[in-house]
């Protein structure tokens, strides 16, 4: 009787480890471990990298470094507070669709206003030339 108890909580505890957590596969979350992607008007891009920790780092179109904190406002909402290169004193909040993991395409406007298309990439993509290695 006690090895069939063993063996019950074991298949329970194999069965829910084996499917991802809501919290994994919904909003950011389901952005963890792969490139953001967001295309300019101009033809330029951002990379945007979000980790579970609530940090982000990003590659801007300008090929500038920068990094801060994120959080998630309302379903399908993520704001972006930057603390690296220079502390700015607000968030950015964006769209980010509930569903956004690998191959999601939507679009959104950038800090500036402009129209930009966004695309989640499998993995983590960096930009090349000597402007995008890691600060």
């Amino acid at each position: 009787m006690q090895r069939l108890i063993y063996a019950a909580a074991a298949t329970i505890i194999l069965a829910t480890a084996a499917q991802p957590a809501a919290a994994e596969t919904r909003g950011v979350a389901a952005a963890f471990g792969n490139t953001v992607k967001a295309l300019y008007p101009d033809g330029k891009h951002q990379w945007l990298w979000f980790k579970a920790d609530g940090t982000w780092e990003a590659f801007g179109r300008r090929g500038k470094w920068s990094s801060g904190k994120w959080s998630q406002k309302d379903e399908g909402k993520v704001c972006l507070k930057q603390a690296r290169p220079v502390a700015i004193p607000f968030k950015y909040c964006t769209d980010f669709p509930a569903h956004g993991g690998v191959g999601a395409v939507w679009t959104s406007k950038s800090m500036e206003g402009h129209p930009i298309k966004v695309t989640v990439v499998r993995g983590i993509q960096r930009p090349t030339g000597a402007a995008a290695a890691a600060p």
